[in-house]
């Protein structure tokens, strides 16, 4: 057979364990294996949805195709939130120095050896990519093409000159940075997350466009070890999705840890640098001309669908900007093609992509027989910004709740009234639960707090399992940790039902058992 396709090239820097990651996801030479007569399931893209579609396929029984034109793991793992997550734990090290003073901790400024951060990356993606490497899917009893893939018709599809027939499909080709259109960037040898982890030297001055999660997870990470960050967004403030109380606080976080922030920056565009830098970015922000001179530029301005060489229309499966159009059984307009993942979902993350992929699995598999169907719009998907603080959120904010004439009620709890906070010196944030209006009924929560990725896990299950507040309430935690924060808003939601009728009754009863004693 054809091997995978030769022009893939290397990964940045060429170092043994860039090398030893590119032997597991993307084996230079490798041949592709002879397609069987027909498979049960061709998935196309090996980022977590296509991973866990193939992987569960497998599992039952089906014979699964998994096609990979690029590197298995997707974004989430060789540019995502692994190495993301890798560089901010270095950067939260520095902060805990650099806070030590207020716990009487005096220590010298630490030192950040950058070239020596990234090699500690670089590493721990290699040790996790054993989960997601092209030996372990053909243990799993898949197999695993590397090369392009392109639709022929409803039964075919082609990859490195290879036709595979199947019965089902699941395209779950995830998506890649958006590059708006900006006077100068182009020539300006910007950064994205695919490139931003490949930097073996520290840049000393680094802007980047867009002030959404990975913009401010980075910036924050970059300021953090020592770089001038300049960050520039189009909205007012950051985050702008979130809960508008909740990304004010990671504002000011940023702000603290050296974050130059432009917000409602309009006329972007990239110019030659002064000073000996080589680039200056100059945008319209607040009524004023704003510049920054900087080293590079970062663009962390969304993402856009990978279904460009598809060729979805032999298939008639219908797309947008946005991705491929499914039903909430993530199929596509295309009978017996379904679509997981980053590529058709509106929750872009890497858990939603997982749940997703299992439900896609089902439902292309099994829809006609004992097991069912199912729907996308059971799942409960909460995301987070891993920010310090951290942002975390649920189901809908306030404002989207407002927009849909949703009646409800909010209670909120500020961090600095959990003990545990207290004692480690994060108490800013909070966390706020609303409640359908007459009900314990969770419908969203907003957390912003030192481990609100973590908190937020229980309202997630909570919700899932139709637990309300007032449940919650019961539930215990251990004292002092960060987690009585969940029980504590169960407390809220019951003494807003003792209402002054209540309390008189109450009161009366008391007055009862006195006379009785």
């Amino acid at each position: 057979m054809k091997s995978s396709d030769a022009s893939f090239g290397t990964l940045a820097p060429t170092d043994e364990l860039n090398r030893e990651l590119l032997a597991r996801v993307h084996p230079p030479g490798r041949r592709n294996p002879a397609p069987k007569a027909c498979y049960d399931l061709v998935v196309l893209g090996a980022g977590t949805a296509g991973l866990v579609s193939a992987a569960a396929a497998a599992g039952l029984g089906a014979k699964v195709a998994l096609i990979e034109r690029h590197l298995m793991g997707g974004d989430c793992l060789n540019f995502g939130c692994v190495p993301s997550k890798a560089l901010i734990a270095a950067a939260r090290r520095v902060a805990a120095v650099d806070t030590g003073a207020q716990f009487g901790v005096h220590t010298p400024s630490p030192t950040v050896h950058f070239a020596e951060t990234m090699e500690h990356l670089r590493r721990v993606r290699l040790e996790l990519s054993v989960d997601d490497s092209v030996a372990r899917f053909t243990r799993l009893g898949v197999d695993v093409f590397l090369g392009n893939a392109r639709f022929i018709d409803k039964g075919r599809i082609t990859v490195a000159e290879t036709v595979l027939t199947f019965r089902r499909a699941i395209i779950a080709t995830g998506t890649r940075p958006a590059v708006p259109s900006i006077p100068g960037l182009a020539d300006a040898e910007y950064l994205t997350n695919e490139t931003v982890f490949s930097l073996t030297e520290q840049p000393k001055q680094l802007a980047i466009i867009g002030a959404g999660p990975i913009g401010c997870e980075l910036a924050q990470a970059f300021a953090r070890l020592g770089t001038d960050v300049c960050l520039f967004e189009t909205e007012h403030g950051v985050l702008p999705k979130d809960d508008r109380d909740a990304a004010a606080i990671v504002r000011d976080a940023l702000v603290r840890d050296g974050v130059q922030l432009y917000c409602c920056g309009r006329n972007l565009r990239v110019l030659p640098g002064h000073g000996g830098l080589p680039w200056r970015i100059e945008a319209d922000s607040h009524g004023l001309r704003a510049s920054f001179d900087t080293e590079r530029i970062l663009v962390a301005t969304g993402r856009v669908p990978n279904i460009d060489e598809l060729n979805l229309a032999a298939v008639g499966v219908e797309y947008a900007s946005h991705g491929i159009l499914v039903d909430d059984f993530l199929q596509t307009t295309s009978s017996g093609i379904f679509a997981a993942g980053d590529v058709c979902m509106k929750e872009r993350f890497t858990h939603a992509a997982d749940f997703s992929a299992r439900i896609a699995v089902q439902n292309a598999l099994f829809a006609l027989g004992p097991i069912g169907r199912k729907r996308a719009s059971s799942l409960v998907i909460p995301r987070a910004t891993y920010t310090t603080p951290e942002l975390a959120q649920i189901g809908p904010t306030a404002e989207e709740l407002t927009e849909k004439g949703t009646k409800f009620t909010t209670f909120t709890k500020p961090m600095a009234e959990v003990h545990r906070a207290r004692l480690d010196g994060t108490v800013e944030g909070f966390v706020r639960v609303h409640t359908a209006q007459g009900s314990d009924r969770i419908l969203g929560a907003t957390l912003v707090a030192d481990q609100a990725g973590e908190l937020v896990s229980t309202l997630s299950l909570a919700m899932t399992a139709k637990i309300g507040l007032k449940k919650l309430a019961g539930g215990i935690a251990p004292y002092p940790t960060h987690t009585e924060v969940i029980r504590q808003m169960g407390d809220l939601y019951n003494r807003s039902r003792l209402t002054e009728r209540a309390q008189m009754v109450l009161r009366l009863l008391l007055a009862i058992h006195r006379r009785r004693d």
